[in-house]
């Protein structure tokens, strides 16, 4: 027999996200700050190739928007996020945008670099230690693109992998050794780029033993999606950051 049944819509807020099909760290991490917050958060996965190299990245292009579109539009989707710092330096900030709101028109839409940025402005960081897992290409990139946004990078340092599996592996205890190495340098903040690496679960620590801001790419896109989507609630143990909006 038919059952009767009532509709409800009753939602909270909820953000999207692309990341990549290599990813094996965003989801976990990112996961358990969303859980924490009641956001809902819809992902779908986008094919890049197993090397982190310019000519691989920018490969991500062709399927950013269908990626994009399978991303549900009656969900109540505040902001949308690109999972991939070196992506998005890459194929450039406003290209990223520009395909996902091909799909999701009035969404925010943001990524770790933009993330990174609008983090620094938040905390008043004009220099900036930079930790990477990355090839020089790609590095020097996400160096440059820095520093055309007004931050001088201080300190680098990078241990210099192609291959996101492998940054995925890096021992936690060995970021939070670099984090420390570099963020002892003459500068305002540490950040540790890649969405692979392990680090923000080292960033209480990381800033326990620097006395500072300590920034990585889940971190700061976490805080960047939920900003854009109106959520502003602070965070425990996700490092000073959270105590922030986007305007400071």
């Amino acid at each position: 027999m038919p059952l009767p049944f009532d509709l409800q819509i009753d939602r909270g807020p909820a953000v999207g996200l692309i990341l990549l099909q290599t990813d094996e760290l965003i989801e976990f991490e990112l996961g358990k700050l969303f859980l924490e917050l009641g956001v809902r958060v819809y992902q779908n996965r986008i094919p890049c190739m197993p090397e982190v190299r310019p000519e691989t990245l920018i490969l991500m292009a062709e399927t950013m928007t269908e990626r994009a579109a399978m991303l549900p539009r009656e969900a109540g989707i505040r902001s949308i996020a690109y999972g991939c710092t070196s992506g998005a330096t890459i194929l450039g900030e406003d290209k990223v945008t520009t395909l996902i709101q091909a799909a999701h028109p009035s969404v925010e839409v943001t990524n770790p670099l933009s993330a990174l940025k609008a983090a620094c402005r938040a905390l008043g960081v004009r220099k900036l230690g930079i930790v990477s897992p990355y090839v020089a290409e790609v590095s020097e990139a996400l160096n440059a693109a820095i520093t055309r946004a007004g931050i001088e990078i201080s300190e680098y340092g990078s241990f210099e992998q192609a291959e996101d599996q492998t940054v995925a592996r890096i021992a936690p205890g060995s970021v939070l050794d670099a984090i420390t190495a570099i963020g002892s340098g003459d500068c305002d903040a540490v950040f540790a780029s890649c969405t692979a690496l392990r680090a923000m679960e080292n960033v209480p620590e990381a800033e326990r033993r620097l006395n500072k801001p300590v920034l990585c790419s889940n971190q700061v896109l976490g805080w960047h999606m939920l900003r854009l989507a109106g959520i502003n609630a602070p965070v425990a143990d996700c490092g000073r950051l959270f105590d922030y909006g986007l305007g400071g």
